[in-house]
């Protein structure tokens, strides 16, 4: 029987979809962490400070992967957030420290420009995205990165339009926005981001042009989209949500365990053996 001496875990509500046990404990038997243990907490917003505050400390704890309503709610509740989680006020990564503090990080922004890269993406002149929450934060600090010109946020309120432009601002990203009903037009760029909730963006499926740019929608279930769908069957470059679980899940795995390189062939593989079961 298998002593574990480390743990981490994945907190949110609801939870128990999460891939995050599946690839980070396929990155442990990758690694030859024999001692270490990923799991899942539902633990709602009003939850979360006491649930940390009941920690054992000598359980082993490594760290936490947040999901929703958790990201901007922890902040407050850390001893210190990187400037990249600050910059989009979320924080999905919780590092318990050798010295007792809690470190707030975001693996999001990071894992998009990795993922995007691995496609072949390095560098764009324009790029768009569809949603205004907090994934579409992320993926605005990730184009930040990535965009030497504009770029358009698709969205459905005021409110949402002015959180974006600030936020563009703070990055020095030029940003503009659009009304959500004309997120078609995007597909016609070089990249758009999709941040949307299941079956947002399918009544733009009938109306991608015959040569569109790439598209990574962050979606991994059900795969594919109709939207993706149809950008695959013109021949564009399509990521999907499993390709940003699987880089950010990498940098995490990497900060809980400490080894410098992820497995990340080993958690990819588990997490497409997961959704096509």
């Amino acid at each position: 029987m298998t002593v574990v001496d480390r743990r981490a875990a994945v907190l949110g509500s609801p939870i128990a979809h999460s891939l995050s046990p599946v690839l980070h404990n396929a990155g442990y038997r990758a690694a030859g962490l024999a001692g270490w243990e990923y799991g899942r907490f539902e633990v709602a917003e009003a939850e979360l400070a006491d649930f940390l505050g009941a920690l054992d400390p000598a359980a082993g704890w490594a760290g936490f992967s947040l999901t929703m309503p958790l990201k901007r709610v922890v902040i407050p509740l850390l001893d210190e957030v990187s400037e990249t989680a600050l910059a989009v006020d979320a924080v999905n990564t919780l590092v318990c420290e050798p010295d007792g503090r809690r470190t707030g990080d975001n693996t999001d922004v990071p894992g998009l420009v990795a993922a995007l890269r691995e496609r072949g993406v390095e560098r764009v002149e324009a790029a768009a995205v569809l949603g205004a929450g907090a994934t579409a934060s992320s993926a605005l600090a990730a184009l930040a990165q990535l965009c030497t010109g504009e770029v358009s946020v698709y969205v459905r309120s005021p409110e949402r339009a002015r959180e974006m432009l600030a936020l563009g601002e703070r990055l020095g990203l030029a940003v503009r926005t659009e009304a959500w009903e004309l997120g078609a037009q995007a597909l016609a760029g070089p990249l758009t981001i999709s941040t949307t909730p299941v079956g947002a963006t399918d009544l733009f499926a009938d109306r991608v042009p015959a040569a569109p740019g790439a598209l990574f929608d962050v979606l991994y279930h059900p795969w594919p989209t109709a939207l993706a769908a149809a950008c695959a069957e013109r021949d564009g470059v399509v990521l999907g949500g499993l390709d940003l679980l699987v880089h950010q899940a990498v940098l995490q795995f990497e900060r809980f365990t400490g080894v410098r390189q992820g497995p990340l062939a080993a958690m990819r593989a588990a997490g497409e053996r997961a959704l096509a079961g």
